[in-house]
């Protein structure tokens, strides 16, 4: 796939939202449902289509390591302060006809404004990506399938950088929380966007995804390493998993951020386009009838 010209992804990309998509007239409503942890209650902010139809597929979206709100909430976490990535993928999908759920994690578990950079080691084992975020996951797929607007086996997965990872292990035929490991009884497909891939040392040897996976990476990420997931992918696919690595050269973590800073960099502005692009074509395969 050819990305598009970069002097049209730059004057396009302000937000990641495709021109012939408009953003809602308001802010997601703030929904709440239980952790498959069986104790821990969470937040999440529902995009719902323009053009309604009876039912709809979903997508459940699965935050990174700096949680689900702006840098700049100051301290007010809710719908009008989301990260503006999330606000404009979540507006995407609502655009292409589904339900998005976009899912707080960090925040009911008291770490609303989520972690810095370089502070892995340090964040507590609550907020785990391998034991409990999968819990989180199952816990919002649960919640959709009780929802009369969402098709209950037509729901996907995504997760950029910590909720990448949390994503990965989520669709791992091992993930804690799952009921069956298949697509009609699990998640249909899963993105997943500059995930670390140590994953706590539990797929060294490669993961088996139960339902289709598609990776995401920068060459140039400064923070985490984009060898080791390609590594990762080369040992999953080796167990028979259908999951695909795609590198961007010259792009960073975050690229699709919509701020100015990632948006200079025209590597970022082509892999988003590109990413965009696969995305949505991705769930239109994974989640048709």
């Amino acid at each position: 796939m050819k990305f598009r010209s970069l002097a049209f992804a730059a004057a396009a990309c302000v937000s990641i939202m495709p021109a012939h998509a408009q953003p809602q007239s308001t802010f997601p409503e703030r929904v709440a449902f239980p952790s498959a942890d069986g104790k821990t209650t969470l937040a999440g902010y529902l995009y719902l289509p323009q053009q309604r139809r009876a039912r709809v597929p979903a997508v459940v979206m699965m935050h990174g390591r700096a949680g689900a709100y702006s840098s700049a909430a100051n301290g007010v976490y809710e719908a009008s302060t989301l990260s503006k990535r999330y606000q404009a993928w979540g507006e995407l999908w609502a655009a292409q006809g589904y339900v998005a759920l976009m899912v707080d994690g960090f925040g009911p578990r008291g770490y609303p404004a989520g972690f810095p950079r370089h502070s892995y080691d340090s964040r507590p084992e609550a907020l785990n990506e391998v034991t409990v975020r999968p819990l989180d996951a199952y816990g919002a797929l649960a919640y959709l399938r009780t929802r009369r607007d969402v098709i209950s086996d037509r729901v996907a997965l995504q997760g950029w950088s910590n909720g990448g990872s949390a994503t990965l292990a989520t669709m791992s035929v091992s993930a804690p929380g799952i009921v069956s490991p298949k697509p009609a009884t699990g998640f249909r497909g899963g993105l997943v966007f500059y995930p670390a891939c140590g994953l706590k040392g539990q797929f060294d040897g490669g993961l088996l995804p139960y339902a289709p996976v598609r990776v995401f990476h920068g060459a140039a990420d400064e923070e985490v390493s984009p060898r080791r997931c390609g590594d990762l992918v080369e040992k999953s696919r080796a167990q028979g998993g259908d999951i695909t690595f795609q590198l961007y050269p010259g792009a960073t973590h975050d690229f699709d951020d919509p701020g100015t800073e990632r948006r200079s960099v025209p590597a970022n502005v082509a892999a988003t386009d590109d990413a965009i692009a696969r995305a949505k074509a991705f769930f239109a395969v994974v989640l048709k009838e």
